[in-house]
């Protein structure tokens, strides 16, 4: 059987012609959305709330933060959360070496979170965390009054934040 021309250029053109129309322009946004998605939520950087009169250390440590109270150590005034409990020329004015209105809020603090009741001994240390974001000016004898408030206020497992080294960054 042969066939004519104008068979045989049908027979060309449906050939020639794929049977799949594809709309690329929602395809797209579908990709642009999944992008934004995954870089927003890939951060894996910890922001520590910070005063801007408190200049923390350098160190070469690689561990990230835990989510802890934070007791905030400025040249001027000592900080729990958003409360400031205490003035620094007053506590270094004292003697003791426990600062009363710090351990006072401390107890507060831990009075408002529910008590972990656990036999592990990583959730009960973690439990009884504290963070403490002190000035790298601060003189040692305030930093001392400071854990030693902390730890007669049953805060057991003391960390100090501080910057990472730009050299070290990883």
């Amino acid at each position: 059987m042969k066939l004519t021309p104008l068979q045989k250029r049908a027979a060309r053109k449906a050939r020639n012609q794929t049977g799949l129309d594809m709309n690329l322009v929602s395809l797209i946004d579908v990709f642009t959305i999944l992008i934004f998605f995954l870089l927003s939520n890939s951060t894996e950087i910890d922001i520590l709330p910070s005063n801007k009169a408190v200049m923390l250390p350098e160190s070469a440590a690689e561990t990230s933060p835990r989510e802890t109270l934070m007791v905030l150590v400025s040249a001027s005034e000592i900080i729990v959360g958003s409360k400031v409990v205490a003035s620094v020329p007053e506590v270094m004015a004292s003697n003791e070496d426990l600062i009363a209105p710090l351990q006072a809020e401390l107890v507060e603090q831990q009075a408002n979170h529910k008590p972990v009741q656990t036999d592990d001994p990583v959730k009960l240390a973690q439990s009884q965390a504290i963070t403490i974001l002190g000035d790298k000016a601060i003189p040692y004898q305030l930093l001392r009054k400071v854990m030693t408030t902390c730890a007669s206020a049953n805060f057991t497992n003391v960390s100090f934040a501080v910057r990472q080294k730009v050299g070290s960054a990883s």
